[in-house]
């Protein structure tokens, strides 16, 4: 398959692209994969038994989901976008893929991003999603305010496209949401060793919440919308 099929850096010109450098550099894009390609990213996507966040490996997914890493995590796409957000050669920076299926209500308390992070970019995978904010993606100008947006909230959908410079101020999160979210991320990280520690400490969680699963949902299912961590 034809990289550029998929994720195409010319489709971040569309008129509806929405690039800001305050309160923190981010970009939102629509619209940034091929119709005809979601039967096979349905069909390749991972089927991960647990929620959250895991690293990627080729072996859990099909061909067209590599091809889209492979795509997000190339030099030329990264020089694009680090572009847009003031990062000079973003591509000089080690980058760590992590994929979700599910997601519990724990997840997407409002958080920056640790300090280990330069940028981190997701483009969602969903069919459909429920008439509800649930689980949409926002950018935020404070840690204790859900509700307070500084662009229009991101509706998880296939092909659409997030990507932030990590800063003091890059808070971001979403409302409580339990079910399906298809997402695969992106960070850029400040080295090396940082890649490793995150890598294990993934895989660590992965086998953690297969033998706990129930009690993960469990944990924080009833936390505050206004929930925040620190990183």
């Amino acid at each position: 398959m034809n990289a550029t099929v998929l994720l195409d850096p010319a489709r971040l010109d569309r008129p509806d692209t929405d690039v800001r450098l305050e309160p923190f550099p981010f970009l939102i894009a629509h619209g940034q994969l091929p119709d005809d390609a979601r039967h096979e990213l349905d069909r390749d996507f991972p089927r991960y038994a647990s929620a959250g966040f895991f690293p990627y490996d080729p072996a859990d997914c099909g061909p067209s989901i590599n091809t889209l890493v492979a795509n997000l995590t190339a030099p030329a796409f990264a020089r694009t976008i680090g572009a847009r957000l003031g990062i000079e050669d973003l591509s000089q920076y080690p980058t760590l893929v992590t994929l979700c299926r599910h997601l519990n209500r724990r997840h997407g308390t409002i958080h920056t991003d640790s300090r280990s992070k330069v940028a981190t970019a997701l483009i969602y995978l969903n069919n459909q999603w429920p008439d509800t904010s649930d689980g949409c993606l926002r950018f935020l100008r404070r840690i204790d305010d859900i509700d307070d947006l500084v662009a229009p909230e991101l509706t998880p959908l296939y092909g659409e496209f997030a990507v932030f410079k990590r800063c003091d101020n890059s808070f971001h999160g979403h409302l409580p949401y339990e079910g399906e979210r298809r997402v695969i991320q992106v960070a850029w990280l400040t080295s090396e060793e940082e890649k490793l520690r995150k890598t294990r400490r993934g895989k660590f969680a992965r086998g953690f919440k297969k033998l706990l699963g129930t009690l993960d949902r469990k944990f924080g299912a009833g936390r505050d919308r206004n929930a925040a961590h620190r990183d």
